[in-house]
């Protein structure tokens, strides 16, 4: 089936509710094993999340395209790389964020950064794996659009 673009109603569907799952994840877990406040955390967390969502809606923008141009299937290796690039163009914008608002040194920030990655890259191919699964079962089924 070929599959309809996506809406930017849809794309903001898809960039909020992947980072209100990962907020809701990520902010008690972290607030946790670095014994910081859940409130600093949540802030913290938040703030990347948003960050996250202009990226994440510019990324599988730019994604969506260079698939029609180039005509590949979303295999798992895509996937993997998808969420590598996804991932390492988001430490680039988050990890001065994370230094400054813990304290800590850019180092620290950036293990803190690949302590989060181990959770992040398989969240990231997990999610926008249902995703497509579901939006697939969702436009076979005769709807025309997400969102």
């Amino acid at each position: 089936m070929n599959m309809p673009k996506k809406t930017k109603r849809e794309r903001v569907l898809h960039a909020v509710s992947f980072e209100l799952i990962a907020v809701l994840i990520a902010a008690p877990l972290l607030s946790w094993v670095l014994n910081v406040s859940l409130g600093k955390m949540g802030v913290l967390t938040v703030t990347i999340s948003l960050v996250a969502m202009v990226w994440n809606m510019l990324y599988n923008g730019l994604f969506d395209r260079l698939q029609q141009a180039w005509a590949f299937s979303r295999t798992l290796a895509v996937r993997i790389a998808h969420a590598l690039g996804f991932e390492l163009g988001l430490i680039v914008f988050t990890l001065p964020l994370a230094a400054w608002w813990l304290g800590i040194g850019l180092w620290q920030a950036l293990l803190l950064e690949a302590g989060v990655l181990l959770f992040f890259l398989p969240y990231t191919l997990g999610f926008n794996w249902a995703y497509d699964a579901l939006r697939s079962r969702w436009l076979e089924r005769g709807n025309t659009q997400i969102a």
